[in-house]
């Protein structure tokens, strides 16, 4: 292969150009492709949410180097904000991933507006190599074919890492994992929002007073249903239904309190469990969403039978991996969660959460098309256990290994706490504090109706009992 070729980064968020930070150190090219307009994109898109997890777990190692390092034409004046502090996501964009993506060392290497709609690759002659071929493909370079605002763009690569999350892909609110019927039509007219909304801020108005159904069981959940609590506070005629697809265990819902490990997190669930409680929230338990059909209000028939009409839903349900860009690659994946066969039973969501997940790099990574990896949230597939320390491990790793650096890439440098928290990164992923951590950093722990540190809305997609193997699970064996 052309090795002056470069590697194609996808994605431009916390994960991709910490994969750009890692190859420029070790010398590599690299051009990294964002469909967005800026770097992180994505995250922006829930700026109002606050992360569980402090600053110190939420950069990149090679990153933070590359801003406090002085070069030519950079002071390295960049300074690390307070690690103890829990950042937004506007702040982790602005105070972060904005100045590294300016970097002189990256920014002439970031393409904005540079949507990745295909990858293949193409032999030295020009010819094509679609996934039947295999002579010589191990040597073809990349073609990863991008929509831009000048029309379509084709690009080579010696090697492709997909860093582009799974926020664009959320998860359909009908049975069996498949939209329901009439569900198109009712995010089109408006209907169905995401599980990220901002109910005291830019969403306000268009929630206040209304019939809402809030679906899932995780963080994101949790923390829209409490916001929307106090919005009830100042609206009251404002009515919160909660949908789960199970029935309500105790503990998945409301984690394990007092007794949690980790303040932010146990306060959260005290909080979510005194508004069911009091009445403020209506439990709903099996609700399985067969189909809908949108007038004045949204129609809602379950399986069971039962009929709800309400002026919105609030889709918690999760994100998956956009695989169709990927199809003409040779990929080897989970057949449960849709990531990396290897990486699949490491990281099973039945069986681990955030701080179980074991520190893993290349070649849990690899596919059998050599020189292609998915990283961050997307490598996870369907799983919303995805740490963003562990993210960045991956890339580490896989930067050492196109570089040549076996022993490297085959190092762990990363070790886990026992205790995981679930942040919003990408919109359904986990950040990690240290299993010492008795509050968040030096902000305020007041209770959750108070403006302290944990008491913001934090959404995630990950279950809010996460896991017994993860802090609550004396409290789980007295159940």
């Amino acid at each position: 292969m052309n090795q002056n070729l470069p590697v194609i980064v996808i994605g431009a968020g916390p994960i991709g150009l910490a994969t750009a930070a890692n190859l420029r150190e070790r010398g590599q090219d690299v051009l990294v492709l964002e469909a967005g307009d800026s770097a992180g994109a994505a995250i922006a898109q829930w700026s109002h949410i606050k992360l569980f997890s402090p600053w110190r777990f939420n950069i990149d190692a090679a990153s933070r180097r590359l801003l406090e390092t002085p070069s030519e034409g950079y002071a390295g004046d960049w300074e690390e904000p307070r690690i103890t502090k829990l950042p937004t996501g506007a702040e982790l964009v602005s105070e972060y991933l904005q100045p590294l993506a300016a970097h002189p060392e990256l920014a002439p290497r970031i393409r904005y507006g540079h949507r990745v709609v295909k990858i293949s690759r193409v032999l030295a002659d020009g010819r094509g190599a679609d996934k039947a071929r295999t002579a010589n493909r191990d040597d073809a370079p990349f073609l990863v074919r991008t929509e831009t605002p000048g029309g379509l763009v084709d690009l080579l690569g010696r090697a492709v890492v997909d860093a582009s999350g799974t926020w664009n892909q959320p998860s359909p609110v009908g049975r069996g994992g498949i939209e329901a019927i009439g569900e198109a039509q009712a995010r089109e007219q408006g209907f169905i929002t995401g599980g990220l909304p901002d109910p005291l801020g830019a969403d306000e108005q268009q929630l206040a007073g209304k019939d809402l159904l809030v679906l899932g069981a995780g963080h994101s959940a949790a923390n829209t249903i409490i916001a929307l609590g106090r919005l009830q506070k100042q609206y009251p005629d404002t009515r919160i239904r909660w949908g789960l697809r199970g029935d309500a265990n105790p503990i998945r819902l409301y984690g394990g309190g007092a007794a949690d490990q980790l303040p932010a997190r146990g306060q959260l669930g005290t909080s979510l469990r005194r508004l069911v409680e009091n009445g403020h929230v209506e439990l709903l338990e099996n609700v399985s969403v067969a189909s809908m059909n949108a007038g004045e209000q949204l129609a809602v028939v379950l399986a069971d039978g039962r009929e709800l009409a309400v002026d919105r839903i609030i889709a918690a349900t999760g994100f998956r991996p956009d695989l169709q860009m990927l199809s003409e690659l040779r990929l080897e994946l989970d057949e449960c969660v849709e990531a990396p066969r290897q990486l699949g039973p490491l990281i099973d969501p039945e069986f681990h959460s955030c701080g179980t997940v074991s520190a893993h790099g290349a070649k849990e990574l690899a596919h059998p098309e050599k020189n292609f990896y998915i990283v961050g949230m997307k490598s996870y597939g369907r799983a919303p256990t995805f740490l963003m320390a562990t993210g960045y491990e991956q890339v580490r790793s896989i930067a050492a290994a196109l570089s040549g650096d076996a022993e490297a890439a085959g190092r762990v440098e990363l070790e886990l706490p026992e205790t995981g928290v679930c942040s919003t990164d990408l919109g359904g992923s986990c950040d990690a504090p240290a299993a010492s951590e008795s509050s968040c950093g030096t902000e305020s722990t007041e209770p959750a109706e108070s403006s302290g540190c944990c008491s913001s809305p934090q959404p995630v997609s990950l279950g809010l009992s996460t896991g017994t193997l993860h802090g609550n699970s004396e409290l789980a064996a007295g159940r």
